[in-house]
């Protein structure tokens, strides 16, 4: 899709593309979830946003495609959610997401952000992942207390924070976490002192107390 830019395409050209890219759509799903609609109601209002973003990429502004696609496909979904709860009176009626596929700059800066966080979440060794997972609700899960992380991991809840500590270390690492600080603009060197700082008090407090 690197040669897919904002020019009129053909319709063979766009179902082409529609076919290269539709994974993303179950991509989404699978990560992010549908809300409440059935599976293939959102993989069409997935396919909507992926349409969208096949006739509004523009390879110009330095954005991937997968990045400006998945902004379109997540704001379609949410949108046709967003639209069931309205029809079935459930929620209190949010404020529609706007279905044009150029999202703002903004919109696609904040999933840059996400995925970054999500692959280095991914990255964290098993144990940990789950934790932090569980701890900050994150992949659609819901949040969980130390407690019942516990539980599940065969631990006592100090252990688990514990745990939940040296993710949090491992996470703001220079070394793992330069890419998601670039984008967040927090990667100058005053910012890595002080997480390497931050890592070195974790293990001074940890030495005290033993």
């Amino acid at each position: 899709m690197s040669k897919c830019t904002r020019k009129r395409l053909t319709a063979q050209a766009v179902e082409q593309a529609m076919e290269e890219h539709e994974g993303l759509v179950h991509a989404f799903i699978r990560r992010q979830g549908g809300g409440d609609i059935p599976y293939e109601e959102a993989v069409q209002a997935g396919r909507i946003g992926l349409w969208r973003a096949i006739q509004g990429y523009d390879a110009t502004r330095g954005t991937t495609f997968s990045t400006y696609a998945w902004v379109a496909i997540c704001r379609h979904i949410h949108q046709a959610v967003v639209e069931q709860d309205r029809e079935l009176g459930d929620g209190p009626g949010a404020v529609p997401v706007s279905d044009h596929a150029a999202a703002p700059e903004t919109w696609v800066e904040q999933q840059a952000v996400v995925e970054a966080l999500s692959d280095l979440v991914a990255r964290l060794p098993k144990r940990l992942r789950r934790v932090i997972v569980a701890r900050y609700g994150l992949w659609g899960q819901r949040e969980c207390l130390l407690k019942e992380i516990g539980a599940e991991l065969g631990v006592c809840g100090e252990r688990v924070r514990q745990l939940q500590q040296d993710a949090l270390s491992w996470l703001r690492h220079p070394a793992h976490s330069w890419r998601l600080r670039q984008l967040m603009g927090r990667n100058t060197a005053a910012d890595y002192r002080r997480a390497l700082a931050q890592n070195a008090a974790l293990r001074r407090s940890r030495r005290q107390k033993r």
